[in-house]
């Protein structure tokens, strides 16, 4: 496409010269004004690569007209020339002072006008060349970031996937919890960020029950003591298993791992934290992950009805969980019956 040359001059037979002396060595398309208000006009409907314009008009001064002209957007580089018939530099630096990339004084000479108008030419093609370049490398480092974050989601799936292959819990539960973690952050007024990142984490809250032995996991009954003790390592062992990692879900669900099991009464495990010194992650997935489990069948119990698993999040709030967490999981009901029923276990019926 032909490059377009805006110019702008009050007096006629100014705009017939410079239109000539343009098209005399350039393809590109002239747009001539004598109204440095059209002018203005045109430039914003339109992207000129160079602009000439007179000094001395009685509608808009020069100066005027490019400091109104660097206001339109995207016209911030634009190379600008400025003519004038007064050669006092004062002039000179107010137009440079202005945005005017370059300046002559009249009577023009031919040559010097067509060899810088030559030049500003190639400077505007190199700048639109070198902001393509950058739209480029924008686009193709949003396409990597986005890769990256497709691996480390896969590793957060094949994660929680080899826990569940451990853990009666079910895929769905996973869903359900994480899908209630970001609710409850959404309700507390934390970023869309902070929602976002609790969503992709909160599923490997008990990713380190993959360290304990089966006989301890998987047993039907009630566990002893010992067994109790060794089943309350999960939550170090998960967070050995994640802690360190460059990935900010990894070391979010790590933090998640650790402390979703302290109780806001300081009764919980492993370091007995108490009120906020947990991590307010934490808090959030107590709320979701017991909920969750409550109102859930296992092999080893019934479902609790969603009144009696509401009831216990009240009851409990202050000592095992975090008052402001239960009241934000409750204050948009409707979402959490909502999640409840997208993310049904295979054998549950609505």
């Amino acid at each position: 496409m032909d490059q377009q040359i805006l110019i702008i001059d009050d007096v006629e037979s100014n705009l017939l010269l410079f239109k000539a002396m343009v098209q005399q060595h350039s393809t590109a398309q002239v747009h001539p004004f004598s109204s440095p208000l059209e002018g203005l006009a045109w430039a914003g409907e339109n992207d000129p690569d160079l602009v000439i314009v007179d000094y001395m008009m009685p509608e808009l001064h020069g100066i005027d007209f490019i400091h109104a002209f660097r206001q339109l957007p995207g016209k911030v580089s634009t190379p600008i020339l400025m003519v004038t018939a007064n050669d006092q530099k004062e002039v000179c630096y107010e137009a440079l002072g202005a945005g005017a990339t370059d300046f002559l004084t009249k009577p023009v000479d031919k040559v010097e006008f067509q060899a810088r108008i030559k030049n500003m030419l190639t400077l505007s093609d190199a700048q639109k060349k070198l902001a393509d370049h950058s739209t480029w490398l924008a686009e193709e480092v949003r396409r990597a970031t986005l890769e990256i974050l497709d691996r480390e989601r896969e590793t957060v799936v094949r994660l929680t996937r080899a826990a569940e292959y451990r853990d009666p819990d079910t895929g769905a539960h996973i869903l359900r919890m994480a899908h209630y973690s970001a609710l409850i952050a959404r309700e507390l007024g934390l970023s869309v960020f902070d929602q976002t990142l609790l969503l992709e984490a909160a599923p490997m809250h008990d990713i380190g029950k993959v360290g304990i032995a089966d006989a301890i996991l998987l047993k039907p009954g009630r566990l002893t003591e010992d067994e109790l003790a060794v089943m309350r390592t999960h939550p170090l062992l998960g967070y050995k298993l994640l802690n360190g990692s460059s990935s900010k879900v990894l070391q979010t669900g790590a933090d998640i791992a650790l402390g979703h099991h302290e109780k806001f009464d300081g009764s919980g495990y492993p370091s007995g934290l108490v009120g906020e010194a947990i991590p307010i992650f934490s808090r959030i997935v107590a709320v979701a992950d017991v909920f969750d489990a409550l109102t859930s069948e296992r092999p080893y119990k019934q479902a609790w009805s969603l009144a009696r698993s509401t009831d216990f999040l009240k009851a409990n709030a202050g000592t095992h969980f975090d008052p402001l967490c239960v009241d934000a999981f409750l204050a948009d009901w409707a979402s959490v019956l909502e999640i409840k029923k997208r993310f049904q276990d295979e054998d549950e019926s609505v």
